[in-house]
């Protein structure tokens, strides 16, 4: 006999006697009732349905003065206990119209009411249980589980309500195990087996307790590694499960605790005599103290009357935890106020009303009301209660024993976001108090990412470091992020930094190298412009054209020093400047240079008989020259800086991990025009210089010129393969380093030697010898 299914019973009795004593309740109307005992089986259940609808005799009845009406159909159910037997009931009742309340059923099956139009039920469905369950385990951070049901419809609906709701939670299931107690034994062991062999360590149990109780027992057998249980209602409140310590540490949800004043006594209240009128209650009796009220049966002691109830310690006799007991408390209330809704007005009740079983299921659909001890009852459209569950952990007593501990909630009637709450503190399995790990793979730590693994559920993954540029700041992320453009990952790969800022800095060595050379330089032709200006009366310097000598220092000068332009951190007058002023200052050496070898050129042929051609290259025509072709170079930038002068960007592209600033040129076509036309004018001086290099050694400077232009074409023809592939900063230092070499060319070809003989051989700077009339 199942104790706690005869306290049920027993609950539905003491709460009819108590509306039968209520005066504002169905005034002067006595309810009768019957029980019946499905034994938790379809058929019998079928059986019992039939003889309900059919008035049969009952099994048990107290009430002797019931009026019986013409149609002997028993107007309302309350029952039954399991979710397969209230579906075969529910089939049997529809059709004749008869409500059904169950306070146990909660397969979310019976929801649908196009199938089972007259059930309602006082216990939320597994819909709810198993949302909450999903929940739970997710709140847990477990995501690697093993799942058992029953093979009933209570577990099979309600596994499969939990695996969709666990689905969405991103929950994997690493098996889903199915049995129930009347199985072979083979099917247990092979159910055992899997659970030792599994890696998860978090199993769901939606099972009734006979079924949970079965595997236990053969998972006792041998050894079984630790196992944090999640339970479902139907045992999580089981007090048999307090007796067994593999369930130590289990969770579920489970109904609230509630006190109904008066039902202990009432259940206390039980003697030899009463029990007698009831084949239940003799059942029980018998059972209880292990004798004989009949005094039948044989080597059965006869019950003498000194067995005391009071001191039984069973399930039936245990009220300090009333949870599906109070269900069934609310279901007869929710019948008994349909009823009073029928044949009462506000002021008296017309007991000579004859009604049908209908009539109650509408009136169902419209009770609202609260109970003696506190709790709301109504239904919604579906005949389903609000869904209200308290969060119990098997936790041990200080003496030892298991016991039932409310330790949070999942309440629907809440926000949100807000139905599911841990109030106090859980204790797990084994008796630690660190939440267990439960998952297939261990989380990926940021910088990774998880990559499912083929063929496994997608709880099962490798965590794969973050491609180049990419991070992830969390634990778990499936994808990483991409850096923003001016931003790169740190070497963890969880942060974005900002990208260090590229430029050729003043205080670079490089740049401090190529400034030293570069003063070094305007400094050089500023002494040689001293020297010049000094001896500007001796031969050498005037037979060396001293007015486009001067022009062409001054010029270097200016080479030298616009290569300072191009250090530091790029800006728009930078920019403009760097390009222009080089481009400028340039043409204006190279054609100082091309004037000085045009007057070499032209100064020999005066010597030929009848040429006058020196008359067009005097010191007027050098000047044009040398402002002709400069005026051009001053209209090809001017003409760039008005469509599209060079400006400061950030260059994203040529590092991935930093920013390059640079002078964007603006115009191509402008920056090559201006190196084409330099290009143009030293390759014309170079031939000149060239075609001159035989004139006589002592006044010809033709060939220090020829020398000059070849490292000058040399220098910006490496210059041009160099820049387009240096790398950052080193383009404008080899943009500089062409400047400064092509100008050291310039100045030490064409003005050291002629400085050396000024400073060192002073006696070869005289006419004669440059005239070539004193022997070598």
């Amino acid at each position: 006999m199942d104790f706690r299914q005869l306290r049920f019973a027993r609950a539905m009795e003491f709460t009819i006697c108590e509306i039968n004593n209520r005066s504002d309740l169905l005034p002067d109307i006595t309810l009768g009732y019957q029980i019946y005992d499905s034994c938790s089986d379809v058929q019998m259940a079928i059986k019992v349905a039939l003889q309900c609808e059919n008035g049969l005799d009952p099994v048990f009845n107290d009430t002797s003065s019931c009026f019986k009406s013409a149609a002997a159909t028993v107007p309302a159910v309350v029952g039954d206990s399991t979710s397969s037997a209230s579906i075969s009931m529910a089939r049997m009742f529809g059709p004749f119209g008869i409500p059904q309340v169950s306070h146990s059923a909660t397969c979310a099956c019976l929801t649908d009411k196009n199938q089972f139009p007259t059930f309602f039920r006082t216990v939320p469905s597994d819909q709810h249980q198993a949302a909450a369950l999903a929940r739970m385990v997710k709140y847990f951070g477990w995501t690697w589980i093993g799942a058992v049901r029953s093979d009933t419809d209570y577990g099979n609906y309600g596994m499969t309500a939990f695996l969709k709701a666990a689905q969405e939670e991103g929950i994997c299931v690493e098996y889903c195990e199915a049995y129930v107690r009347t199985q072979p034994r083979s099917k247990l062991e092979s159910l055992a087996d899997v659970i030792r062999r599994s890696s998860s360590r978090v199993i769901v149990a939606f099972l009734h307790a006979p079924d949970m109780k079965c595997i236990t027992e053969e998972l006792a057998r041998k050894p079984v590694p630790p196992i944090q249980w999640i339970a479902s209602q139907s045992w999580i409140i089981h007090p048999d499960f307090l007796k067994i310590n593999m369930c130590a540490g289990a969770l579920g949800f489970g109904f609230p605790r509630s006190v109904i004043p008066s039902l202990r006594e009432f259940l206390l209240h039980l003697s030899p005599e009463k029990a007698l009128k009831s084949p239940l209650l003799t059942e029980f009796w018998e059972s209880s103290f292990s004798c004989s009220l009949k005094g039948s049966s044989k080597g059965v002691r006869q019950c003498d009357g000194s067995e005391d109830i009071r001191a039984l310690q069973n399930p039936y006799t245990d009220t300090s935890q009333l949870r599906t007991t109070n269900l069934v408390y609310k279901a007869t209330y929710a019948i008994a106020h349909a009823i009073h809704g029928i044949i009462c007005n506000e002021t008296q009740c017309d007991k000579t009303i004859t009604f049908a079983p209908w009539q109650i299921q509408h009136q169902l659909k419209r009770v609202n009301f609260t109970t003696k001890n506190g709790y709301r009852v109504n239904f919604d459209s579906s005949g389903d209660p609000e869904a209200v569950y308290e969060l119990i952990n098997l936790q041990f007593k200080k003496d030892g024993a298991l016991d039932f501990v409310t330790v949070g909630y999942y309440d629907t009637t809440k926000p949100r976001g807000q139905e599911f709450k841990v109030t106090s503190a859980v204790s797990w399995f084994g008796g630690q108090n660190e939440v267990p790990v439960s998952v297939c793979s261990e989380s990926c730590p940021p910088g990774t990412r998880k990559a499912v693994q083929k063929g496994r559920p997608v709880c099962c993954y490798d965590c794969i470091p973050c491609a180049e540029g990419e991070i992830s700041n969390k634990t778990d992320l499936l994808d990483c992020l991409r850096c923003p453009p001016e931003f790169w990952p740190n070497s963890m790969q969880d942060s974005c930094l900002p990208k260090p800022v590229e430029f050729l800095s003043w205080d670079d060595t490089l740049a401090i190298i190529l400034t030293v050379f570069s003063i070094t330089g305007a400094f050089m032709s500023v002494c040689v412009t001293a020297v010049f200006y000094k001896h500007r009366t001796s031969p050498i310097v005037r037979a060396n054209n001293s007015e486009l000598s001067f022009l062409l220092l001054f010029s270097l000068t200016l080479c030298f020093l616009c290569s300072l332009t191009f250090i530091g951190r790029p800006s728009e007058w930078s920019c403009t400047l760097r390009h222009t002023t080089f481009g400028i200052t340039f043409v204006l050496c190279i054609s100082c240079v091309l004037g000085k070898t045009v007057v070499v050129l032209m100064a020999f042929r005066t010597t030929l008989p009848g040429s006058n051609v020196m008359k067009w290259f005097g010191p007027p025509q050098q000047r044009l020259i040398v402002l002709s072709f400069t005026l051009i170079q001053v209209i090809i930038c001017v003409v760039w800086l008005k469509l599209s002068p060079p400006f400061p960007f950030r260059n994203l592209k040529h590092y991935k991990e930093k920013i390059i600033l640079e002078c964007g040129l603006g115009s191509a076509v402008g920056f090559w025009a201006v190196l084409s036309y330099i290009g143009l004018l030293a390759l014309l001086c170079f031939i000149l210089a060239f075609l001159a290099r035989k004139l006589p050694d002592n006044f010809n400077e033709a060939k220090y010129i020829t020398f000059s232009m070849l490292i000058f074409c040399a220098v910006w023809i490496t210059f041009i393969s160099a820049y387009v592939s240096s790398p950052g900063k080193f383009t404008v230092a080899v943009e500089i380093f062409a400047i400064l070499a092509s100008s050291f060319g310039l100045s030490i070809c064409i003005f050291a030697p002629k400085c050396f003989i000024i400073v060192f051989r002073p006696e070869h700077n005289t006419k004669k010898h440059l005239t070539c009339k004193v022997p070598p």
